[in-house]
């Protein structure tokens, strides 16, 4: 599940040249299962690594600590950090260790299949982890989709009853027996919000320029640390 904010974090949000009008905030879109996960695997890792600093003896405060350094930014890179940033210029899609900004200009699509993805012009692939794909709600929304569509069918040939005569049936058929849309996942959803979009504006001026790819040194610092400070105390012993 993902949901979409209206307020990014961002510290310089993006304004397009020349313009006389404020900057203008990014629309967000985040996994909320991910970040309760994420929240509750922080909670269980401080609560068993302090009580093993305070109460542990000889070595394993050290090496609760070591864990501790290696294991949280972890949690925090495939949890709390995925999330997906968009604008009418560009689209910045921040993964676990990387930071990828794509101007709308050098996106040649994006596609969902096991994973959500966005290809560049020049061929290059990179997974959106803020939306997860769902196989189950895909399989759930094509079944529904499948019923509506044979409802509105039987409604059209005089068989439909109830739904013939018009409201909003038991398969969320429109009035007069219309289908009211599948039951997307919402993955789904912010991929073809992005990919209309896309469609719009991938020949803005302001919508063009290079692709720029940043390794999260911040995440990838502490966990490399940790797991060298983890693997001298194992030597030791």
């Amino acid at each position: 599940m993902t949901t979409p904010e209206d307020q990014s974090p961002d510290p310089e949000p993006t304004k397009p040249a020349g313009s006389a009008t404020p900057p203008y905030k990014d629309r967000i879109y985040r996994s909320p299962a991910a970040l309760v996960g994420g929240v509750l695997l922080l909670a269980v890792a401080g609560w068993l690594g302090v009580d093993a600093v305070v109460v542990g003896e000889g070595r394993t405060p050290w090496l609760a600590l070591a864990l501790l350094l290696l294991v949280v930014p972890l949690v925090v890179a495939y949890t709390l950090r995925p999330a997906v940033y968009v604008n009418d210029d560009r689209l910045r899609v921040r993964n676990p260790f990387r930071v990828i900004v794509l101007p709308w200009g050098q996106v040649a699509s994006l596609r969902s299949g096991f994973s959500n993805e966005v290809v560049t012009l020049s061929g290059e692939k990179y997974q959106l982890w803020a939306l997860p794909v769902s196989l189950r709600a895909r399989g759930r929304a094509a079944r529904h989709e499948s019923r509506a569509a044979a409802r509105a069918a039987r409604a059209a040939h005089g068989g439909g009853g109830a739904g013939a005569a018009g409201g909003v049936g038991l398969d969320g058929l429109g009035t007069g027996g219309a289908p009211a849309g599948p039951r997307r996942h919402e993955s789904d959803r912010a991929m073809e919000e992005m990919r209309e979009l896309r469609e719009r504006r991938h020949d803005a001026e302001a919508a063009q320029g290079e692709v720029t790819v940043r390794w999260a040194y911040e995440v990838v610092g502490p966990a490399v640390a940790g797991a060298v400070l983890l693997g001298v105390l194992l030597g030791v012993g």
